[in-house]
């Protein structure tokens, strides 16, 4: 579903430097309210179009995974995942409240490097992260979801639980030695 001029783009992301990326989300009540729910319907079609090539050159959308609503600078415990898990097929999150149950002690790394829609520019280092969570959230509809993530999805987890805190990705790099952990944690 396209919207035309209301379509939600990666434009309308706030960037690090706006103030609010660093605010802590407030838990959210059941029912949602019908603004609430239409941004996180939103945020998905945005996400979802963002990794298609042809929608993502048209629509000039930055590829993503994630989205946490305090990037729109909204300040509810609420993200979404979009997870392409075969070429055109994805399978679709909605996070509220969430909470980590539990974490591998394992440790794993983005190779290639995190990246975030509030950041435009490249950031060197390793974010380290745990390759298993165990997590507890609720649905659009109120529902208690308890799951397991691993790899990329605990991955992308955390990163978007870490916005609900005003954390940004960089956060976890080590200042002093921003490559400390490539011999000792698993690059994916």
């Amino acid at each position: 579903m396209i919207w035309g001029d209301t379509m939600l783009t990666t434009k309308d992301v706030i960037d690090e430097f706006d103030k609010r990326i660093r605010l802590v989300s407030k838990e959210v009540t059941f029912p949602l309210d019908d603004k609430t729910k239409k941004t996180i319907e939103d945020s998905i079609e945005m996400l979802r179009l963002s990794q298609i090539d042809e929608y993502a050159k048209k629509y000039d959308l930055r590829p993503g995974m994630g989205l946490s609503l305090i990037q729109l600078g909204i300040a509810k415990r609420i993200f979404v995942i979009v997870y392409e898990y075969e070429e055109g097929k994805f399978e679709t999150y909605t996070v509220i409240n969430p909470k980590i149950l539990s974490e591998s002690e394992e440790k794993i790394y983005v190779s290639e490097g995190e990246g975030c829609l509030s950041i435009n520019r490249p950031i060197d280092g390793i974010v380290p992260r745990s390759a298993r969570i165990s997590v507890e959230y609720y649905d659009i509809d109120g529902n208690k979801i308890e799951k397991r993530f691993r790899e990329e999805l605990a991955i992308v987890f955390q990163h978007e639980f870490d916005h609900l805190n005003g954390i940004l990705f960089y956060d976890r790099i080590d200042p002093k030695d921003p490559y400390k952990y490539k011999d000792i944690y698993r690059g994916i």
